[in-house]
């Protein structure tokens, strides 16, 4: 099997080279990374300017672009054939709730899946270095039972697979659960003040997030002690709304105005 490997976190990042050496025993791994941090950048893709490659050994190229350039580029341009998984993450830091929308880690496991390749993410709540290394043959064990499983035959289509592992040692770990996404909110989440020139500055990200969610969401498992493994598809469309909304095909919008 042919496994891509790719962050956010840049890679340098202890994350990567635990997924790498994860999975080194379950086939070929090629990393396509960016050469620095690039978090919370989500989706985006680098069109204004030319992207530069870097190979530094046979089976590791640094791209100066985001996570979904650095997918992109692997699957199009890099990569002898298309991999079997894309693999995003170890991340520093948990990716839980509406992180999904924000994350790197976890857009670059989504334009996998928009290519058609079974993706996954792997995220560390709290972002612990302490932890990463130890989790090597607990994210092994993981993919063992993603690649090689008997759900590798279901594996959901158009659907990514997005792990989060809770911050403690990985022998404590209580096991795994298959979840749903939970609700983030932020007090105060704009911090404003002034530089020492006078001028006032604002700084998203500043508040600490408090989180919401029935039973079964990805924050509460993570908390408990266990692996969430929350599935998140592509198609954003709230289905259930669409009957609700059909009155309003029948709206003229030719009236006057």
């Amino acid at each position: 099997m042919l496994f891509l490997v790719t962050n956010d976190d840049g890679y340098l990042a202890p994350g990567i080279k635990t997924l790498a050496r994860a999975l080194d025993r379950l086939g070929d791994v090629v990393v396509v990374a960016p050469d620095r941090e690039q978090s919370a950048l989500s989706h985006s893709l680098t069109l204004h300017h030319p992207l530069r490659i870097r190979q530094t050994t046979d089976n590791e190229y640094l791209v100066d672009g985001t996570p979904t350039d650095c997918v992109m580029l692997a699957v199009s341009t890099l990569l002898e054939r298309q991999p079997d998984f894309v693999f995003s993450g170890i991340n520093h830091g948990g990716n839980l709730g509406e992180d999904v929308l924000y994350s790197g880690t976890v857009s670059a496991a989504m334009e996998g899946t928009i290519l058609g390749i079974p993706s996954i993410a792997i995220s560390l709540s709290h972002g612990n270095e302490q932890w990463i290394e130890g989790y090597v043959s607990v994210v092994r064990r993981l993919a063992e039972e993603i690649v090689h499983g008997p759900a590798v035959e279901t594996f959901p289509a158009n659907t990514l697979l997005n792990i989060n592992l809770p911050d403690r040692d990985p022998t404590d770990v209580r096991g795994t659960k298959v979840t749903s996404l939970g609700k983030r909110v932020y007090e105060n989440p704009v911090v404003t003040d002034v530089d020492p020139h006078g001028k006032t500055y604002y700084w998203i990200g500043g508040g600490a997030p408090t989180w919401e969610g029935p039973e079964g969401s990805d924050f509460l498992a993570v908390e408990a002690g266990y692996i969430s493994i929350t599935p998140i598809q592509l198609d954003l469309t709230n289905h259930r709304a669409i009957p609700d909304l059909k009155h309003w095909e029948d709206v003229s919008l030719l009236g006057e105005g």
